[in-house]
């Protein structure tokens, strides 16, 4: 790559000239496209070793590098700022990156895997809107993780254990109408309410479900049956849920998958003297004064297990069967001190541990509604979708010849799914989000239609050139053209960013560029009408738009139509 022959020049120049030798030189993309095609602050790093000012550094390189193939011109920007502009046949050669990068990379060899869980349901509930945070930021890194090579495990952690299994057979009991079998998960939603209603008037009945958790626990057969016909009516229809969603897991994994694996790790912790009695006979595990962390929970007064049991249980799991270099949990912040008592806690177990991390997602608002799965009106994911869906099959009545598809309803499930999704993966997820489906559903703006819209408009090109040819003899590119290579040029630079960061708004933001860019190219140059060598590049650079937008929409869970 040239990159490689720049670096080689500029070292040879601080080697030679100011007898520096240990530098780490990088060569950036531009704030502004007038400042070139790539640009370094290595003098500004090295000026204090080197007892010379930027500039004179600076200077030095750009002389040097200025006889480098491939490169136009170099000049010394600012403070000390090596900016450097590309021939347009260098630059063209740059885009072999960037189809590298939309291709799958190959497995890293002799490195261990990276551990993604994601969405972590509770059984007997439906899917609520606030699933979808977790649930689609945790498939795009995991998405993300394998395209870039990694050995990537994706993992649903089920809430499938707990005294709610009490309270709802209870429930059943007392106020039931049929069998269990025969229940829809918004019977059983129904029941769960009903037990809290009633328990408001009789505080026994908390009492009776703990004693009935209790014999679930320990292995009661009808209770059993009942607890397993639960957990089949719910992934039965989240299932649906996750299809339309492009969602998928390598495992799914109960917290029930861990009952006959807590108790040694409950006995270590008592020899290691890191679980200690607390009140009323409940074991605790405690931390230094100086985390500020409140002591947690291990086993209640009364012997039951909590999250923290089975999460230790679950770290051990993992550990031991897969030896994982990370373990990722994507989980709303409202968790955040649980995670630094579990990390805390299987540090002093004294475990040799991969790197742990909480990747923290925001909390979801709607202004005029409530989410309270306890009193019943959670707004149901489901319900969601489809209204999205339906608002979709608005627009596209609303736009008329606009828009053009043989498949009208397959269309609007595209767009009103990725409409969803996309309003997720396109906000930071550290900060809170408001949902608004009209702005996710607009074709202006960073939004899914746009995107969608974008990438149909450079299929739509493609289909009307046929074949289209070979890129060569380029002597000169317009001011689009170089914007749109070097925009291209950035795809897999924002890949790397969002795995690395686990933030993947930066690659929708990146896509989100990429579409204004390509629309800008579109309207600014004739592509079809383009005498050679210009019309090849232009229905190369065409091709190389819609096959990134794809890559990354598809990373980012979305569909792409190749009409609109």
């Amino acid at each position: 790559m040239i990159q490689d022959f720049l670096t080689e020049s500029a070292k040879k120049v601080m080697k030679d000239t100011f007898g520096v030798t240990d530098i780490d030189i990088r060569w950036e993309f531009p704030r502004e496209s007038t400042f070139g095609d790539l640009a370094s602050s290595v003098a500004l790093s090295v000026s204090k070793s080197a007892g010379k000012s930027p500039r004179d550094i600076a200077e030095a390189i750009v002389k040097n590098i200025s006889t480098v193939k491939g490169v136009a011109k170099a000049e010394v920007a600012g403070a000390g700022y090596v900016n450097v502009w590309l021939t347009p046949e260098a630059l063209i050669a740059r885009l072999a990156e960037t189809r590298k990068a939309c291709v799958p990379a190959v497995k890293r060899k002799g490195k261990r895997p990276v551990i993604v869980e994601y969405s972590q349901p509770n059984i007997a509930k439906p899917l609520g809107v606030h699933h979808l945070l977790s649930t689609m930021i945790g498939q795009c890194l995991a998405n993300i993780y394998r395209h870039q090579g990694y050995e990537t495990i994706s993992i649903n952690h089920l809430g499938d254990w707990g005294t709610q299994f009490g309270k709802l057979a209870v429930a059943l009991k007392k106020w039931g109408t049929k069998p269990v079998r025969e229940c829809t998960l918004d019977d059983l939603l129904d029941l769960y309410v009903r037990f809290h209603e009633e328990a408001e008037k009789d505080a026994a009945l908390e009492d009776e479900a703990r004693e009935t958790f209790r014999k679930i626990e320990a292995g009661d057969k009808e209770l059993r049956g009942f607890w397993k016909d639960v957990v089949e009516i719910t992934m039965g229809q989240i299932n649906l849920l996750y299809k339309r969603l492009h969602v998928s897991f390598d495992h799914v994994h109960g917290e029930s998958f861990y009952e006959d694996k807590m108790k040694p790790i409950i006995e270590e912790g008592k020899k290691k003297k890191v679980f200690v009695e607390g009140q009323d006979g409940a074991l605790i595990v405690e931390f230094p004064e100086a985390s500020k962390l409140p002591p947690a929970i291990v086993i209640k007064g009364d012997g039951a297990t909590i999250y923290l049991t089975r999460d230790l249980a679950t770290v051990e799991y993992r550990v031991s069967t897969w030896h994982p270099e990370a373990i990722l949990y994507v989980v709303d912040v409202a968790q955040s001190l649980y995670f630094q008592q579990l990390f805390a806690t299987v540090q002093k177990l004294g475990w040799d541990l991969p790197h742990l991390e909480h990747v923290v997602v925001g909390r979801m608002r709607f202004a005029d509604r409530s989410m309270s799965t306890r009193k019943g009106n959670i707004l149901r994911l489901r319900e969601f979708l489809d209204e999205s869906v339906t608002r979709a099959t608005a627009v596209i009545k609303e736009h008329g010849e606009g828009i053009h598809t043989d498949d009208p309803e397959a269309l609007a499930e595209m767009m009103g799914i990725g409409a969803v999704v996309y309003g997720i993966v396109s906000q930071n997820r550290r900060m809170d989000m408001v949902f608004d489906l009209e702005k996710f559903l607009s074709f202006e703006g960073n939004s899914a239609p746009y995107l969608q819209y974008t990438h149909a408009r450079a299929k739509s090109v493609l289909g009307k050139a046929g074949d289209i040819g070979s890129v060569k003899d380029i002597a000169e590119l317009s001011d689009a053209e170089r914007a749109l290579i070097n925009m291209l040029l950035k795809f897999a630079v924002a890949l790397e960013e969002a795995r690395a960061t686990h933030m993947p708004h930066t690659l929708a933001n990146f896509l989100y560029s990429l579409c204004q860019q390509f629309n800008a190219f579109y309207n600014a140059e004739p592509i079809l009408k383009a005498p050679e060598p210009q019309k090849a590049l232009r229905l190369h650079l065409t091709e190389l738009t819609a096959t990134v937008l794809k890559t990354g929409a598809s990373l980012l869970t979305l569909s792409v139509p190749d009409r609109m």
